[in-house]
């Protein structure tokens, strides 16, 4: 199975088991006794993954700040603010398939996982940067100085690269459902009274290509 680039100097879809035997550019693949370590370049590359246990045991991503960074004053926001306008960055997402209950059709569905895939994005790209300052610049405008809780989804460039790709991520003609497909940037302001933040009244999200 081969990578699949979407606009190659936009995003990047590999599924995780090539990524790991054929690691991009900046990164390098150490396996030790119970799994893997990630090593990646820091200087080019934004890494937002968790670390996890698979079939192939515990994948460990060095550098890696995790999925939800948490931000708690003006100079962690302004660097991470950087980072995210200048390198390319990486998260762990998966394509699922939704599974309903023949017994009870008005429970909640369950999915299970097809494949997990390594989604990169370029943050120095033109229109990925017009979106994600646009993004940012709004969050911080919609909720005046509290602490706040950001979202960014990548969930819909992953649907047409899906619409294309149906065969590589499944044997069965279905539309996958995206599960873990974006990004969390938390700011935890020093304001005596957050009430906002406390009710849940400062989360936002907004989309990515």
């Amino acid at each position: 199975m081969t990578i699949d680039r979407v606009s190659r100097s936009r995003m990047t879809v590999a599924p995780l088991e090539e990524f790991l035997k054929k690691p991009p550019v900046g990164f390098s693949v150490e396996s030790f006794g119970s799994g893997y370590r990630v090593h990646s370049d820091a200087e080019t590359s934004l890494v937002l993954i968790d670390d996890l246990d698979s079939c192939r045991g515990k994948i460990v991503f060095q550098n890696s700040l995790g999925r939800k960074v948490k931000m708690q004053n003006l100079w962690e926001y302004t660097s991470m603010r950087n980072s995210l306008l200048s390198k390319r960055i990486y998260v762990l997402v998966s394509a699922c398939e939704e599974i309903c209950s023949a017994s009870n059709k008005k429970a909640a569905s369950e999915v299970r996982v097809l494949q997990q895939y390594v989604v990169s994005i370029d943050g120095n790209d033109p229109f990925i940067r017009w979106q994600m300052v646009k993004g940012l610049d709004w969050t911080i405008s919609s909720v005046a100085g509290e602490s706040y809780r950001v979202d960014v989804d990548l969930t819909e460039p992953l649907e047409s690269w899906a619409e294309k790709n149906t065969h590589v991520i499944s044997d069965k003609p279905i539309k996958p459902v995206w599960t873990d497909a974006s990004f969390t940037l938390k700011y935890y302001s020093d304001a005596l009274f957050d009430f906002p933040h406390w009710f849940g009244f400062s989360r936002r999200k907004f989309k990515v290509i």
